[in-house]
């Protein structure tokens, strides 16, 4: 049975500029008294929770990783979705430094980031501090990620001033040795706590990574640092705590936190009382006459889709608990749509319901907007809890399957390419699909898209195999800058911040 959590967290609704709205917002949060001060368990809880804004449903970070991508779209019907263009920019790579999600999600990240911080001002136990600066590390490296330079404060430094800035060398080393140090510190569970095994993940991030952030235009990928995602690896293989879950889907099931095998960390949602915002991992996608009513927004695109073998699993098809209450099925939507009695459902035009695999970034032809792009559905819909913003699915960080494939991936770029394909070979051959003859670069970066499609890595995938400036589907020529999004202009009153280039 879920615990939950002590309480629940205010928003962080924050501005991080380096010397003015951060400081004054983020009073309390930076260790100068405020809400829950001196309350080590609410504050480490209340950093739990400031995660769910940039990482849990579409709208955040998740939002920058696979909109920018081959795996996701936004296609503008009507006037349905425009939203002045900014999800369109992010899939056409023509974003600036004031667009919105951009904005967002870098705020949110340091919120996380500093909230974590705020922690250590307490006197924390050496666990709920060892679990504090995984957070403040799992958040930095998504920023490391997205913007090649990272904020931060030490505890209890002079908010009056600007906040120092690391960039991506510095960073990462950064990175790599808090991790190395707190790794002893951890507990072994739950996944929905700060753990061992997560943190061992984050490393292997890390050494992965490093090449891509120090150059993303041409990464590069030491021995020795492949050598230690291997190592860890194996680490967390030889435990024996983990495999893979027979039904694919039920890693991101309702019940997820009884039926998954393979989830390592995972944000605690807590059906109709204590949750993220799951809801928005269906309900965007799905049409207005679907249940639950959608509305009408993401899609995937066709060459993406047809990446998948018919027989893979992971494709999808009928869920328990879900195809039987609504009609709607999991993985990819495609074709026609029908409800619970198996009756065609009908689009607002009185059309069927027949998702099709031409899409747009802007749809015009009034016969196409409503079926336009195949449609994803990931997170089998909670219908005990009304498949509301209440949702119980635990959100998934870190899967057991992303240990293999790393590990395969790092024994490739240095030579190992038999075990590498022996690796990927037990993952695709126990998700359903036709085994690999070779392995190379090409044939593992789909094998990850086929793995973790959805799951808002797809961006730094492509970036790290050297495949982001390329074209594909409904997105052309590239420009280089791209690579890292901007500072946004309001941050930028930081004196420390150095904008990126090209911005």
């Amino acid at each position: 049975m879920k615990n939950k959590y002590i309480i629940a967290f205010m928003v962080l609704t924050i501005s991080l500029s380096g010397c003015t709205k951060l400081d004054e917002k983020l009073n309390g949060q930076i260790g100068n008294g405020g809400i829950n001060s001196g309350n080590v368990a609410d504050l480490l809880n209340a950093s739990y929770k400031a995660m769910r804004s940039p990482y849990q449903g579409p709208f955040g970070f998740w939002s920058l990783q696979e909109f920018p991508s081959d795996e996701a779209i936004v296609p503008t019907r009507a006037g349905d979705w425009d939203d002045n263009g900014a999800w369109r920019a992010l899939h056409l790579h023509r974003w600036e430094a004031d667009h919105t999600r951009i904005s967002s999600s870098f705020r949110d990240l340091n919120g996380v980031s500093y909230a974590a911080t705020n922690v250590l001002l307490y006197n924390p136990t050496p666990v709920q501090g060892a679990a504090a600066r995984f957070l403040r590390a799992f958040a930095q490296f998504s920023i490391l990620d997205g913007w090649g330079q990272v904020p931060y404060r030490e505890p209890g430094e002079d908010v009056s001033l600007p906040s120092k800035v690391r960039k991506a060398p510095e960073q990462i080393d950064y990175l790599i040795s808090e991790l190395t140090a707190i790794i002893p510190l951890l507990t072994d569970g739950p996944n929905y706590f700060a753990n061992k095994d997560a943190a061992k993940m984050l490393l292997m991030k890390c050494y992965l990574n490093k090449g891509a952030f120090l150059n993303r235009a041409v990464p590069t990928f030491d021995a020795a640092d492949m050598a230690k995602v291997i190592a860890l690896a194996d680490e967390i293989i030889n435990s024996g705590k983990y495999q893979l879950t027979t039904n694919y889907f039920d890693n991101f099931a309702p019940n997820n936190d009884k039926l998954s095998k393979e989830n390592i960390f995972t944000a605690q949602n807590i059906g109709g009382s204590d949750a993220g915002d799951v809801k928005n991992m269906w309900v965007p996608p799905l049409h207005y006459n679907q249940n639950p009513n959608g509305y009408n927004g993401f899609a995937t695109l066709s060459d993406f889709y047809k990446k998948f073998e018919a027989a893979d699993q992971r494709i999808g098809g009928a869920y328990a608990g879900v195809t039987d209450i609504s009609g709607v099925k999991v993985g990819f939507l495609i074709g026609q749509q029908y409800n619970e009695k198996g009756i065609a459902i009908k689009d607002r035009r009185n059309n069927n319901l027949i998702f099709t695999p031409e899409v747009s970034n802007v749809e015009t032809d009034p016969n196409h907007l409503e079926v336009a792009g195949i449609r994803v559905i990931k997170y089998p819909i909670d219908y005990v809890n009304g498949a509301t913003d209440k949702a119980e699915n635990d959100w998934v960080y870190y899967r057991y399957s992303d240990v293999l494939l790393m590990k395969a991936e790092a024994q490739l770029r240095t030579g190992l390419t038999g075990p590498a394909l022996t690796v990927v070979n037990s993952l695709r051959t126990f998700r359903g699909a036709s085994a690999f003859g070779s392995l190379t670069v090409d044939n593992l970066l789909d094998e990850r898209g086929r793995e973790f499609f959805w799951e808002g890595v797809r961006r730094q995938d492509l970036i790290r195999f050297g495949k982001f400036l390329t074209p594909w589907q409904e997105k052309a020529v590239d420009n280089p800058r791209n690579l890292v999004f901007p500072i946004p202009d309001n941050q930028l009153t930081n004196p420390n911040y150095i904008q990126n280039a090209g911005y």
